[in-house]
């Protein structure tokens, strides 16, 4: 008598989700066992996914804002509105990975 079991729906997440389930498989594999077996993984997952992809759009505009990076700055300069937001970007990602990828709690 072998059990009929289905594998869930893969969640609908991008690359910050994808990052959230590779770090809980390697870092925290009870709560991932955990979150899996009970069903609740793939929501978590495109929660999270929802989250990030927030905050670094907030992040973004936020710094982008606050050091002076506008349009005018793009037309007059294309090549340093591209280094500044480059920077900005980069560092938005880093509080992203910090805040919501990484944190302990499940």
């Amino acid at each position: 008598m072998i059990p009929n079991l289905v594998p869930p729906e893969p969640p609908k997440i991008g690359v910050w989700g994808e990052r959230r389930r590779q770090y809980l498989r390697r870092a925290k594999r009870p709560i991932y066992s955990a979150m899996m077996m009970t069903g609740k993984l793939n929501a978590h997952l495109e929660e999270t996914d929802r989250q990030a992809e927030e905050l670094l759009d907030r992040l973004t505009k936020q710094l982008a804002k606050h050091e002076g990076v506008t349009e005018a700055l793009k037309a007059e300069d294309q090549m340093e509105w591209v280094r500044r937001m480059n920077s900005i970007r980069s560092r938005a990602e880093e509080i992203v990975l910090s805040d919501l990828i990484y944190e302990s709690e499940g």
